[in-house]
Protein backbone atom coordinates (compact mmCIF):
# COMPACT_ATOMS: atom_id res chain seq x y z
CA UNK A 1 0.00 0.00 0.00
CA UNK A 2 1.03 3.59 -0.39
CA UNK A 3 2.54 5.57 2.47
CA UNK A 4 -0.62 7.66 2.68
CA UNK A 5 -2.69 4.54 3.29
CA UNK A 6 -0.25 3.46 6.01
CA UNK A 7 -0.73 6.84 7.70
CA UNK A 8 -4.51 6.57 7.45
CA UNK A 9 -4.37 3.14 9.10
CA UNK A 10 -2.03 4.43 11.75
CA UNK A 11 -4.23 7.46 12.49
CA UNK A 12 -7.09 5.05 13.15
CA UNK A 13 -4.80 2.89 15.29
CA UNK A 14 -3.77 5.91 17.33
CA UNK A 15 -7.44 6.64 17.96
CA UNK A 16 -7.85 3.13 19.37
CA UNK A 17 -4.62 3.25 21.36
CA UNK A 18 -5.53 6.61 22.90
CA UNK A 19 -8.46 4.87 24.59
CA UNK A 20 -6.40 1.90 25.77
CA UNK A 21 -3.41 3.67 27.37
CA UNK A 22 -3.22 6.51 29.87
CA UNK A 23 -3.13 10.06 28.59
CA UNK A 24 0.45 10.73 29.83
CA UNK A 25 1.71 7.51 28.25
CA UNK A 26 0.04 8.29 24.93
CA UNK A 27 1.43 11.81 24.90
CA UNK A 28 4.90 10.59 25.81
CA UNK A 29 5.33 7.50 23.63
CA UNK A 30 2.80 7.58 20.77
CA UNK A 31 1.78 11.13 19.94
CA UNK A 32 4.78 11.87 17.69
CA UNK A 33 4.73 8.61 15.76
CA UNK A 34 3.86 8.26 12.04
CA UNK A 35 2.62 5.38 9.90
CA UNK A 36 5.45 5.07 7.37
CA UNK A 37 4.62 2.01 5.24
CA UNK A 38 2.45 -1.11 5.12
CA UNK A 39 3.35 -3.94 2.75
CA UNK A 40 3.21 -7.76 2.93
CA UNK A 41 1.86 -7.64 6.51
CA UNK A 42 4.87 -5.56 7.55
CA UNK A 43 3.92 -2.25 9.17
CA UNK A 44 6.67 0.35 9.67
CA UNK A 45 6.11 3.05 12.30
CA UNK A 46 8.31 6.15 12.35
CA UNK A 47 9.38 7.26 15.84
CA UNK A 48 11.31 10.39 16.88
CA UNK A 49 14.33 8.63 18.44
CA UNK A 50 15.84 5.33 19.54
CA UNK A 51 14.64 5.87 23.10
CA UNK A 52 11.00 5.75 21.98
CA UNK A 53 11.70 2.85 19.61
CA UNK A 54 13.19 0.77 22.43
CA UNK A 55 10.33 1.54 24.79
CA UNK A 56 7.57 0.72 22.30
CA UNK A 57 9.32 -2.44 21.14
CA UNK A 58 9.68 -3.68 24.71
CA UNK A 59 6.41 -2.51 26.25
CA UNK A 60 3.74 -1.86 23.59
CA UNK A 61 4.52 -4.10 20.61
CA UNK A 62 1.83 -6.67 21.41
CA UNK A 63 -0.90 -4.07 21.93
CA UNK A 64 0.05 -2.18 18.74
CA UNK A 65 0.12 -5.33 16.59
CA UNK A 66 -3.23 -6.50 18.00
CA UNK A 67 -4.78 -3.09 17.26
CA UNK A 68 -3.46 -3.09 13.66
CA UNK A 69 -4.69 -6.66 13.06
CA UNK A 70 -8.21 -5.65 14.16
CA UNK A 71 -8.18 -2.56 11.91
CA UNK A 72 -6.85 -4.28 8.77
CA UNK A 73 -8.51 -7.68 9.25
CA UNK A 74 -5.12 -9.10 8.42
CA UNK A 75 -4.38 -12.37 10.28
CA UNK A 76 -0.80 -11.46 11.12
CA UNK A 77 1.04 -8.13 11.18
CA UNK A 78 4.62 -7.57 12.22
CA UNK A 79 5.62 -4.08 13.35
CA UNK A 80 8.98 -2.37 12.92
CA UNK A 81 9.88 0.89 14.66
CA UNK A 82 12.11 3.10 12.53
CA UNK A 83 13.82 6.23 13.82
CA UNK A 84 12.95 9.27 11.69
CA UNK A 85 16.15 11.12 10.76
CA UNK A 86 14.41 14.47 11.10
CA UNK A 87 14.35 14.03 14.88
CA UNK A 88 17.79 12.54 15.37
CA UNK A 89 20.67 14.18 17.18
CA UNK A 90 23.50 15.25 14.89
CA UNK A 91 25.91 13.14 16.94
CA UNK A 92 24.00 10.02 15.99
CA UNK A 93 22.48 9.48 19.44
CA UNK A 94 18.73 9.96 19.62
CA UNK A 95 17.50 12.91 21.67
CA UNK A 96 15.31 12.21 24.65
CA UNK A 97 12.14 14.13 23.78
CA UNK A 98 11.01 15.06 27.29
CA UNK A 99 11.14 16.90 29.51
CA UNK A 100 13.11 19.96 28.49
CA UNK A 101 16.54 20.44 30.04
CA UNK A 102 15.37 22.91 32.65
CA UNK A 103 17.73 21.98 35.49
CA UNK A 104 20.07 24.77 36.55
CA UNK A 105 23.45 23.74 37.85
CA UNK A 106 26.09 25.72 39.71
CA UNK A 107 28.70 26.64 37.11
CA UNK A 108 31.47 26.10 39.67
CA UNK A 109 30.38 22.57 40.55
CA UNK A 110 32.30 20.62 37.92
CA UNK A 111 34.35 17.44 38.13
CA UNK A 112 37.44 19.47 37.24
CA UNK A 113 36.94 21.79 40.22
CA UNK A 114 36.34 18.98 42.75
CA UNK A 115 39.41 18.46 44.94
CA UNK A 116 39.99 14.73 45.34
CA UNK A 117 41.54 13.21 48.47
CA UNK A 118 41.41 10.00 50.44
CA UNK A 119 38.23 11.29 52.11
CA UNK A 120 36.19 11.41 48.89
CA UNK A 121 38.05 9.42 46.23
CA UNK A 122 35.53 6.58 45.95
CA UNK A 123 32.53 8.95 45.78
CA UNK A 124 34.26 11.00 43.07
CA UNK A 125 35.09 7.91 40.98
CA UNK A 126 31.55 6.57 41.34
CA UNK A 127 30.03 9.92 40.32
CA UNK A 128 32.24 10.05 37.23
CA UNK A 129 31.26 6.47 36.43
CA UNK A 130 27.52 7.15 36.42
CA UNK A 131 27.96 10.42 34.53
CA UNK A 132 29.86 8.65 31.73
CA UNK A 133 27.73 5.49 31.67
CA UNK A 134 24.32 6.41 33.14
CA UNK A 135 22.08 3.53 34.13
CA UNK A 136 24.65 0.83 33.47
CA UNK A 137 26.78 0.21 36.55
CA UNK A 138 25.78 1.90 39.82
CA UNK A 139 22.05 2.47 39.74
CA UNK A 140 21.15 4.01 42.04
CA UNK A 141 24.24 5.82 43.28
CA UNK A 142 23.76 6.83 46.92
CA UNK A 143 26.25 9.40 48.28
CA UNK A 144 26.18 10.29 51.96
CA UNK A 145 28.21 12.46 54.30
CA UNK A 146 28.04 15.47 56.59
CA UNK A 147 27.06 19.01 55.67
CA UNK A 148 29.41 20.87 53.32
CA UNK A 149 31.57 17.94 52.21
CA UNK A 150 30.84 18.07 48.47
CA UNK A 151 27.76 15.89 47.91
CA UNK A 152 25.89 18.63 46.03
CA UNK A 153 29.05 19.47 44.08
CA UNK A 154 29.20 15.90 42.74
CA UNK A 155 25.46 15.89 42.03
CA UNK A 156 25.78 19.04 39.89
CA UNK A 157 28.91 17.73 38.18
CA UNK A 158 26.93 14.66 37.07
CA UNK A 159 24.13 16.95 35.86
CA UNK A 160 26.50 19.12 33.82
CA UNK A 161 27.82 16.07 31.96
CA UNK A 162 24.29 14.74 31.37
CA UNK A 163 23.17 18.02 29.83
CA UNK A 164 26.27 18.14 27.63
CA UNK A 165 25.19 14.76 26.25
CA UNK A 166 21.62 16.01 25.64
CA UNK A 167 20.16 13.77 28.33
CA UNK A 168 17.22 15.51 30.04
CA UNK A 169 17.95 15.63 33.73
CA UNK A 170 15.93 16.68 36.76
CA UNK A 171 17.90 17.83 39.78
CA UNK A 172 15.93 18.82 42.88
CA UNK A 173 16.15 18.59 46.63
CA UNK A 174 13.89 16.05 48.32
CA UNK A 175 12.04 19.00 49.85
CA UNK A 176 11.32 20.41 46.37
CA UNK A 177 10.17 16.98 45.19
CA UNK A 178 7.83 16.76 48.18
CA UNK A 179 6.42 20.25 47.66
CA UNK A 180 5.83 19.61 43.96
CA UNK A 181 4.08 16.34 44.74
CA UNK A 182 1.82 17.92 47.36
CA UNK A 183 0.95 20.76 44.98
CA UNK A 184 0.12 18.21 42.25
CA UNK A 185 -2.15 16.39 44.69
CA UNK A 186 -3.89 19.60 45.66
CA UNK A 187 -4.37 20.67 42.04
CA UNK A 188 -5.31 17.15 40.82
CA UNK A 189 -2.30 17.09 38.50
CA UNK A 190 -0.53 13.93 39.67
CA UNK A 191 -0.51 12.52 36.11
CA UNK A 192 1.53 15.49 34.92
CA UNK A 193 3.80 15.20 37.96
CA UNK A 194 4.44 11.50 37.32
CA UNK A 195 5.01 12.10 33.63
CA UNK A 196 7.62 14.76 34.39
CA UNK A 197 9.61 12.64 36.81
CA UNK A 198 9.17 9.16 35.36
CA UNK A 199 10.04 10.07 31.81
CA UNK A 200 13.23 12.01 32.45
CA UNK A 201 16.58 10.65 31.34
CA UNK A 202 18.26 11.11 34.73
CA UNK A 203 17.01 11.97 38.22
CA UNK A 204 19.23 13.63 40.85
CA UNK A 205 17.79 14.12 44.34
CA UNK A 206 19.60 16.01 47.11
CA UNK A 207 18.95 15.29 50.82
CA UNK A 208 16.71 12.27 50.20
CA UNK A 209 16.29 11.75 53.95
CA UNK A 210 13.80 14.65 53.90
CA UNK A 211 11.04 12.40 52.51
CA UNK A 212 11.27 9.78 55.26
CA UNK A 213 8.06 9.42 57.25
CA UNK A 214 6.03 11.23 54.56
CA UNK A 215 4.04 8.22 53.41
CA UNK A 216 2.44 9.59 50.25
CA UNK A 217 5.67 11.19 49.08
CA UNK A 218 7.61 8.00 49.77
CA UNK A 219 5.03 5.99 47.84
CA UNK A 220 5.27 8.35 44.86
CA UNK A 221 9.06 8.30 44.90
CA UNK A 222 9.07 4.50 45.22
CA UNK A 223 7.09 4.09 41.99
CA UNK A 224 9.10 6.85 40.28
CA UNK A 225 12.31 5.05 41.23
CA UNK A 226 10.98 1.74 39.87
CA UNK A 227 9.91 3.31 36.57
CA UNK A 228 13.31 4.91 36.02
CA UNK A 229 15.30 1.90 37.20
CA UNK A 230 13.33 -0.47 34.96
CA UNK A 231 14.09 1.79 31.99
CA UNK A 232 17.82 1.80 32.88
CA UNK A 233 17.77 5.51 33.59
CA UNK A 234 20.19 6.79 36.20
CA UNK A 235 19.11 7.78 39.70
CA UNK A 236 21.53 9.53 42.08
CA UNK A 237 20.58 10.57 45.61
CA UNK A 238 22.47 12.19 48.47
CA UNK A 239 21.89 12.11 52.20
CA UNK A 240 23.58 12.96 55.46
CA UNK A 241 23.60 9.30 56.51
CA UNK A 242 23.52 5.77 55.03
CA UNK A 243 20.14 4.21 54.16
CA UNK A 244 20.07 1.95 57.23
CA UNK A 245 20.52 4.94 59.54
CA UNK A 246 17.57 6.97 58.22
CA UNK A 247 14.73 6.66 60.74
CA UNK A 248 11.19 5.93 59.51
CA UNK A 249 12.38 5.30 55.94
CA UNK A 250 10.13 2.93 54.00
CA UNK A 251 11.79 -0.52 53.95
CA UNK A 252 11.19 -0.90 50.22
CA UNK A 253 13.02 2.35 49.51
CA UNK A 254 15.86 1.39 51.84
CA UNK A 255 16.38 -1.88 49.98
CA UNK A 256 16.34 -0.10 46.61
CA UNK A 257 18.87 2.48 47.73
CA UNK A 258 21.16 -0.41 48.61
CA UNK A 259 20.71 -2.08 45.19
CA UNK A 260 23.38 0.04 43.56
CA UNK A 261 26.42 1.60 45.21
CA UNK A 262 26.45 3.35 48.60
CA UNK A 263 29.51 5.59 49.12
CA UNK A 264 30.41 8.10 51.81
CA UNK A 265 32.40 11.32 51.95
CA UNK A 266 34.46 11.95 55.07
CA UNK A 267 35.67 15.30 56.46
CA UNK A 268 38.85 16.37 54.64
CA UNK A 269 42.23 15.54 56.15
CA UNK A 270 44.92 18.23 56.40
CA UNK A 271 46.44 17.44 53.01
CA UNK A 272 43.06 17.67 51.30
CA UNK A 273 42.19 20.85 53.23
CA UNK A 274 45.38 22.45 51.92
CA UNK A 275 44.59 21.42 48.34
CA UNK A 276 41.06 22.82 48.69
CA UNK A 277 42.40 26.13 50.02
CA UNK A 278 44.88 26.40 47.15
CA UNK A 279 42.09 25.79 44.63
CA UNK A 280 39.71 28.26 46.30
CA UNK A 281 42.37 30.99 46.53
CA UNK A 282 43.22 30.54 42.85
CA UNK A 283 39.52 30.65 41.98
CA UNK A 284 39.25 34.03 43.71
CA UNK A 285 42.41 35.39 42.12
CA UNK A 286 43.89 35.90 45.60
CA UNK A 287 47.57 35.30 46.30
CA UNK A 288 48.26 33.92 49.77
CA UNK A 289 51.70 32.66 50.81
CA UNK A 290 51.96 28.93 51.40
CA UNK A 291 52.52 29.45 55.13
CA UNK A 292 49.16 31.22 55.40
CA UNK A 293 47.33 28.43 53.57
CA UNK A 294 49.08 25.84 55.73
CA UNK A 295 48.09 27.75 58.88
CA UNK A 296 44.42 27.73 57.85
CA UNK A 297 44.63 24.07 56.82
CA UNK A 298 46.01 23.10 60.24
CA UNK A 299 42.88 24.37 61.94
CA UNK A 300 40.21 21.71 62.51
CA UNK A 301 37.40 22.01 59.95
CA UNK A 302 34.51 19.58 59.73
CA UNK A 303 33.54 20.61 56.23
CA UNK A 304 34.57 22.59 53.16
CA UNK A 305 32.21 25.47 53.94
CA UNK A 306 34.00 26.15 57.23
CA UNK A 307 37.32 26.00 55.41
CA UNK A 308 36.14 28.39 52.72
CA UNK A 309 34.73 30.73 55.36
CA UNK A 310 38.10 30.88 57.12
CA UNK A 311 39.85 31.63 53.82
CA UNK A 312 37.38 34.41 52.99
CA UNK A 313 37.83 35.89 56.45
CA UNK A 314 41.62 36.05 56.12
CA UNK A 315 41.40 37.63 52.65
CA UNK A 316 38.86 40.22 53.86
CA UNK A 317 40.91 40.96 57.01
CA UNK A 318 44.04 41.62 54.96
CA UNK A 319 42.14 43.95 52.63
CA UNK A 320 40.52 45.78 55.54
CA UNK A 321 43.87 46.43 57.21
CA UNK A 322 45.62 47.00 53.88
CA UNK A 323 48.29 44.60 55.07
CA UNK A 324 49.99 41.66 53.35
CA UNK A 325 48.53 38.29 54.38
CA UNK A 326 50.82 36.54 56.85
CA UNK A 327 50.40 33.67 59.28
CA UNK A 328 50.25 36.21 62.13
CA UNK A 329 47.50 38.19 60.40
CA UNK A 330 45.59 34.96 59.70
CA UNK A 331 45.81 34.07 63.40
CA UNK A 332 44.31 37.44 64.30
CA UNK A 333 41.57 37.12 61.69
CA UNK A 334 40.53 33.71 62.96
CA UNK A 335 41.04 34.34 66.67
CA UNK A 336 37.42 35.14 67.55
CA UNK A 337 36.24 32.20 65.44
CA UNK A 338 38.22 29.97 67.78
CA UNK A 339 36.29 31.48 70.71
CA UNK A 340 33.03 30.45 69.02
CA UNK A 341 34.08 26.85 68.47
CA UNK A 342 32.63 24.29 70.88
CA UNK A 343 34.82 24.03 73.97
CA UNK A 344 33.88 20.46 74.65
CA UNK A 345 33.85 17.86 71.91
CA UNK A 346 31.23 15.96 73.88
CA UNK A 347 28.55 18.55 72.93
CA UNK A 348 26.92 16.10 70.59
CA UNK A 349 23.28 16.26 69.48
CA UNK A 350 22.47 13.35 71.79
CA UNK A 351 24.00 15.21 74.75
CA UNK A 352 22.02 18.36 73.98
CA UNK A 353 18.74 16.42 73.78
CA UNK A 354 19.51 14.54 77.00
CA UNK A 355 20.43 17.77 78.83
CA UNK A 356 17.24 19.55 77.72
CA UNK A 357 15.11 16.57 78.72
CA UNK A 358 16.74 16.41 82.16
CA UNK A 359 16.33 20.14 82.72
CA UNK A 360 12.61 19.96 81.95
CA UNK A 361 12.19 16.64 83.81
CA UNK A 362 11.27 14.79 80.66
CA UNK A 363 12.79 11.91 78.73
CA UNK A 364 14.46 12.22 75.31
CA UNK A 365 11.63 10.13 73.88
CA UNK A 366 9.16 12.79 75.10
CA UNK A 367 10.97 15.38 72.98
CA UNK A 368 11.02 13.03 69.99
CA UNK A 369 7.39 11.96 70.38
CA UNK A 370 4.02 13.56 69.75
CA UNK A 371 3.21 15.03 73.20
CA UNK A 372 1.76 18.53 72.84
CA UNK A 373 1.40 19.78 76.42
CA UNK A 374 2.80 23.25 77.03
CA UNK A 375 5.96 22.19 78.90
CA UNK A 376 6.92 19.51 76.36
CA UNK A 377 6.40 21.87 73.43
CA UNK A 378 8.62 24.47 75.11
CA UNK A 379 11.31 21.88 75.87
CA UNK A 380 11.22 20.64 72.27
CA UNK A 381 11.65 24.20 70.98
CA UNK A 382 14.56 24.76 73.36
CA UNK A 383 16.16 21.54 72.10
CA UNK A 384 15.78 22.71 68.49
CA UNK A 385 17.22 26.12 69.35
CA UNK A 386 20.24 24.69 71.19
CA UNK A 387 20.91 22.03 68.58
CA UNK A 388 21.05 24.86 66.04
CA UNK A 389 23.28 27.00 68.28
CA UNK A 390 25.61 24.42 69.79
CA UNK A 391 26.08 21.78 67.07
CA UNK A 392 26.73 21.71 63.36
CA UNK A 393 23.40 20.04 62.62
CA UNK A 394 21.33 21.25 59.68
CA UNK A 395 17.64 22.09 60.00
CA UNK A 396 16.76 18.77 58.37
CA UNK A 397 19.05 16.84 60.75
CA UNK A 398 17.53 18.55 63.79
CA UNK A 399 14.06 17.71 62.55
CA UNK A 400 15.00 14.05 62.20
CA UNK A 401 16.65 13.94 65.64
CA UNK A 402 13.42 15.20 67.17
CA UNK A 403 10.96 12.77 65.67
CA UNK A 404 11.10 13.40 61.92
CA UNK A 405 9.81 16.97 62.02
CA UNK A 406 9.99 19.34 59.04
CA UNK A 407 12.87 21.83 58.78
CA UNK A 408 10.27 24.62 58.71
CA UNK A 409 9.13 23.57 62.20
CA UNK A 410 12.74 23.86 63.41
CA UNK A 411 13.08 27.30 61.86
CA UNK A 412 9.86 28.51 63.52
CA UNK A 413 10.91 27.09 66.90
CA UNK A 414 14.29 28.86 66.73
CA UNK A 415 12.61 32.16 65.83
CA UNK A 416 10.11 31.74 68.67
CA UNK A 417 12.81 31.05 71.28
CA UNK A 418 14.95 33.96 70.02
CA UNK A 419 12.01 36.35 70.43
CA UNK A 420 10.96 34.98 73.83
CA UNK A 421 14.50 35.22 75.23
CA UNK A 422 14.26 39.04 75.16
CA UNK A 423 11.80 39.17 78.05
CA UNK A 424 11.43 35.69 79.56
CA UNK A 425 13.73 35.24 82.57
CA UNK A 426 12.53 31.67 83.17
CA UNK A 427 13.49 30.71 79.62
CA UNK A 428 16.88 32.41 79.94
CA UNK A 429 17.64 30.47 83.14
CA UNK A 430 16.58 27.20 81.55
CA UNK A 431 18.82 27.69 78.53
CA UNK A 432 21.79 28.70 80.70
CA UNK A 433 21.15 25.64 82.85
CA UNK A 434 21.21 23.37 79.80
CA UNK A 435 24.36 25.04 78.46
CA UNK A 436 26.10 24.35 81.76
CA UNK A 437 25.12 20.69 81.50
CA UNK A 438 26.49 20.54 77.96
CA UNK A 439 29.82 22.25 78.74
CA UNK A 440 30.21 22.38 82.52
CA UNK A 441 33.90 23.28 82.34
CA UNK A 442 33.67 26.01 79.72
CA UNK A 443 34.82 29.38 81.11
CA UNK A 444 32.30 32.18 81.26
CA UNK A 445 32.79 34.87 78.66
CA UNK A 446 34.31 38.12 79.74
CA UNK A 447 32.04 41.05 79.76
Amino acid sequence: MENRSAQEIWDAALGELQIQVSKPNFRTWLERTVGLSYQDNHFVISVPNTFVAEYLDKNQRSLIEKTLINLTSSPDIKVTFQVDGRFQNSSGNGHYPWPENTARFNSNYLFDSFVVGDCNRLAYAAAQGVAQNPGRFYNPLYIYGGVGLGKTHLLHAIGHLAQARHIPVICVSAEEFTNEFLRALHEHKTDEFHQRYRNTGMLLIDDIHFICGKKQTEESFFHTFNALHNANRQVVVTSDRPPKAIPFLDKRLRSRFEWGLVVDIQPPDQETRLAILEAKAKERGAFLPQEVLEFIAQRPAQNIRELEGSLNRVIAYAKLLKAPPTAELAAQALEDLADKEPKDASSTPELVIAAVAESFRLSPSDLQGQRRDKETVLARRVAMYLLRQETGCSLAQIGQLLGGRDPSAVTNACKKITLDLKGNLYLKRKIEEVKQKISPESPKKRG
